[in-house]
């Protein structure tokens, strides 16, 4: 009997990786499909960005992680991974998105030079860091970890925060030589710790380390 649902993306992709922890920690059964980013025509019928992650699903394919997770919750209400109550929903909601639009978007910009043997401009370079800087001082203002992201339970916002917040903070070491996230979000790192206490994510950062050792050495080329 095949699983209702197929995740397709990549261990190493950390918007692929907040879902695959949605789909864990709901206990949602489901395949994994490896597909890398691309603009031939066979991915873009599925994403029309040719992005991943996506999910296939009985009905059809659900594009961009975000929607994915909120079509997850509606499909699978329990055990819940929003709040019930629609103003604390939204505050999670608007967490994520700062998080990924602010920060996360912002940040990838550099991540050619950072982890694939690109390069960027020092313009490219001085204006990121403006904004990443103008992004968590926003962040922080909305940002209590009590102790998990924004709730004192577990929720989607979590996952993003434990996708993203490793990624730039590595990539800023590695472009202007300091981590940002630390110096502006010090709660973070006793919030990572407590996550990776958690089989899920333990799961997924195996499969993201194996995952590296055989993607990064063809993604340099």
């Amino acid at each position: 009997m095949t699983t209702p649902i197929t995740l397709c993306g990549f261990a190493v992709s950390n918007y692929y990786n907040k879902v695959k922890l949605s789909l864990l920690e709901k206990g949602i059964p489901f395949a994994e499909e490896t597909v890398f980013p691309s603009q031939d025509e066979s991915v873009l019928t599925l994403s029309p960005m040719g992005k991943v992650p996506f999910l296939r699903t009985d009905q059809g394919v659900v594009s961009e992680s975000q929607v994915i997770t909120e079509y997850l919750e509606e499909v699978y209400p329990d055990p819940p991974l929003f709040p019930r109550e629609a103003f604390a929903r939204a505050k999670i909601r608007e967490l994520v998105e700062h998080l990924e639009l602010d920060l996360e978007l912002v940040a990838r910009r550099l991540y050619g030079e950072a982890f694939f043997g690109g390069s960027a401009s020092d313009e490219t370079k001085a204006e990121v860091a403006k904004l990443l800087r103008k992004g968590l001082k926003g962040l922080g203002r909305i940002l209590r970890f009590s102790p998990f992201a924004g709730s004192a339970t577990l929720t989607h916002a979590d996952f993003a925060a434990w996708a993203h917040l490793p990624v730039i903070a590595n990539c800023t070491k590695r472009i202007y030589g300091e981590d940002y996230i630390a110096e502006a979000l010090p709660e973070a790192r006793h919030f990572l710790k407590m996550m990776a206490e958690r089989p899920a994510v333990q799961k997924v950062w195996a499969d993201y380390k194996a995952g590296l050792a055989t993607y990064m050495p063809s993604a340099k080329k």
